[in-house]
C-alpha cells in the first residue's frame, strides 16, 4: 500500500507539463470502454451498460456537451462490447460521433486467477463536422462596426469527415479478493492516424495514449480505499488526474448490498474536483464537479464542469443444479 501511494505521487511532481484537452472524463474510472478495449467483458455479471454524460464551460461560452453509451458482455475468456461517444463543442457547434467495437480476452497467468493478462483491440468510425455560418471571423470586422453578413473570405473545402480508427491495450489485475485488488492498464488510440482536416491538407489525428492504475484496499469491515491514477498524453497534450475514494458500505434493511462513494481528485494544472456515487445491488450512479484554477478562471470564475455517471449489470437467474428428485408419497 505505501510503495503504491508513492509512485503516484512520484508520478505527480516528476511531469513537467500536463495541459487537458477539451474531451477527457472526470469519472474515467466509470467509462471503461473509452479507457481501454481490454475492459470489455471484465466485470462480474453477464450484461453490462454504462452512461455517461458531462456539462463543461457553461459559464465561458457556449456549453461543450459530451455524452458516452456502452454495453459489453463476455462468452468464456473472451469479453466484447460496443461504445457510442458524443461531444458538441463551441460556437461552432463542433461535433465528434465515434462508434466502436471492442474485443478482449483473459489469460489466466496463475491456476487460481489471481493474476491475469488482458489483452484487448478497438476498431470503429469516426465522424467530425463543423457549422461554419455561425463563427466569426476578423475580415467580417469593417474597421467599426461587425458585419456578420460579410465575407468571411475562408477557403474552407468541407464541413465534415469520416474515418476509421482503430485502437488496442492491455490490463494486468492483481485480484486477491473483491476488497484487495490493482489494476493497471496501457492503451493507444488512432494508431491509424486518420485525416481529420476540412481542407485540401492532410490534418492526420495524432495517437492518444492513456495509462492508469487503480487500487481496492480494505481499511475495515465498512470502509474501503480507492485511489488511482490515470495519465494521457495525446500529441502535445498531456493530463494527469490522480486522487482516491472512499467506500463506505452501508446496513441495507433487506440485506442487500449498497454502498456509498466520496472522492476528492486532481487534474494538474487545471482542476480540483469531487466525486460522490451509490451502488445499489447492480445499479450504480455518480456525480462529480471541477473547480476550474487555471489560466482560465478570470472567464470561468472557477466553475469547471458537471459529469454524471450511471452503470447497470444484468446477471442471468441460473437455476439450482437438482441432483436428486424425491418423488410424493402418494405415487
Amino acid at each position: 500500500m505505501r510503495s503504491y501511494l508513492s509512485v503516484l505521487f512520484f508520478v505527480l511532481f516528476t511531469i513537467d507539463c500536463s495541459l487537458g484537452q477539451d474531451i477527457h472524463w472526470s469519472q474515467f474510472n466509470d467509462n471503461q470502454l473509452f479507457q481501454n478495449p481490454a475492459h470489455a467483458g471484465h466485470f462480474d455479471g453477464d450484461y453490462r451498460f454504462i452512461g455517461n454524460y458531462r456539462d463543461q464551460w457553461r459559464s465561458v461560452s457556449v456549453p461543450f456537451s459530451t455524452t458516452a453509451i456502452s454495453v459489453d458482455s463476455k462468452f468464456k475468456n473472451i469479453g466484447f462490447g460496443m461504445n457510442l461517444f458524443n461531444d458538441q463543442a463551441g460556437d461552432g457547434r463542433f461535433r465528434t460521433v465515434e462508434v466502436q467495437g471492442n474485443l478482449s480476452y483473459a489469460l489466466k497467468l496463475t491456476d487460481d486467477s489471481i493474476h491475469v493478462l488482458r489483452p484487448g483491440i478497438n476498431f470503429g468510425m469516426n465522424h467530425r463536422q463543423i457549422n461554419w455560418d455561425a463563427l466569426y471571423f476578423d475580415a467580417q470586422y469593417t474597421g467599426y462596426v461587425f458585419n456578420p453578413g460579410a465575407p468571411n473570405f475562408e477557403n474552407y473545402q468541407n464541413d465534415r469527415r469520416t474515418n476509421a480508427s482503430l485502437g488496442a491495450g492491455i490490463l494486468y489485475e492483481y485480484r486477491k479478493n473483491e476488497r484487495y485488488k490493482i489494476l493497471f492498464g496501457s492503451s493507444l488510440f488512432n494508431l491509424n492516424r486518420p485525416n481529420q482536416g476540412f481542407y485540401n491538407t492532410d490534418v492526420k489525428r495524432s495517437i492518444r495514449s492513456n495509462t492508469f492504475i487503480k487500487g481496492t484496499f480494505a481499511l475495515n469491515e465498512k470502509w474501503d480505499l480507492i485511489p488511482s491514477m490515470q495519465f494521457s498524453t495525446q500529441d502535445v497534450y498531456r493530463e494527469l488526474v490522480i486522487g482516491a475514494s472512499g467506500k463506505y458500505y452501508l446496513n441495507h434493511p433487506k440485506k442487500k448490498y449498497a454502498a456509498l462513494y466520496g472522492g476528492v481528485w486532481f487534474r494538474n494544472r487545471d482542476a480540483a474536483y469531487l466525486s460522490f456515487g451509490y451502488d445499489f445491488s447492480d445499479l450504480f450512479v455518480g456525480i462529480s464537479y471541477d473547480i476550474n484554477f487555471s489560466k482560465l478562471v478570470p472567464a470561468s470564475r472557477a466553475r469547471g464542469g458537471i459529469e454524471f455517471a450511471v452503470r447497470y449489470i444484468i446477471k442471468k437467474f441460473k437455476p439450482r443444479n437438482v441432483l436428486h428428485k424425491v418423488c410424493p408419497d402418494y405415487i
